[in-house]
């Protein structure tokens, strides 16, 4: 039972025989490993355990990054560390094909790096914001709203003409 260490000590992955053979068996973990992302800007840091409490597997872990990206709306750096919290029950194998609440661990080898990188980007939101009130950047002139005030003058959306003429008369 263990861990299996390859390329300079990074976990790849974890020996889960005697952990799904013997209740009560548990194998900490505490490694990093370098995800290659453009938005990951340090090695993730993971963390937890895997054990077997009353013949049920269960991994509980945590994973520690810092991320570099650019604000969606203004274009400022967006840097802060982010934790992920993996929660996932192990299962052996698996008549159902379709179930996603369980992971299926193939001859008893999980891949823990995979596994982890799966939950990291799934995490991930689809735009990062350099603040929830952005007030981003002036379309006619291209000013960083946040930082100062321009004086464009507002441009009307040609849709909303036929309205706007509506109420004149």
């Amino acid at each position: 039972m263990g861990i299996v260490y390859v390329f300079g000590g990074q976990a790849v992955f974890i020996e889960l025989d005697a952990i799904f053979g013997t209740e009560g068996q548990r194998q900490e973990f505490d490694y990093e490993f370098v995800l290659e992302d453009e938005v990951i800007a340090s090695p993730v840091h993971i963390y937890g355990s895997v054990y077997n409490k009353t013949g049920i597997v269960t991994l509980k872990a945590s994973a520690e990054y810092s991320l570099n990206a650019a604000c969606a709306r203004c274009g400022d750096a967006v840097k802060r560390a982010e934790k992920v919290d993996i929660d996932h029950i192990l299962i052996a194998h698996s008549e159902n094909d379709d179930n996603d609440y369980y992971i299926v661990v193939e001859n008893m080898r999980l891949d823990l790096n995979e596994l982890v990188s799966e939950d990291i980007f799934l995490s991930m939101p689809s735009r990062y914001l350099c603040s929830d009130n952005c007030r981003g950047l002036c379309p006619v002139c291209g000013a960083n709203l946040n930082k100062e005030k321009c004086s464009c003058k507002k441009i009307a959306d040609p849709r909303w003409d036929v309205l706007n003429n509506f109420f004149d008369n």
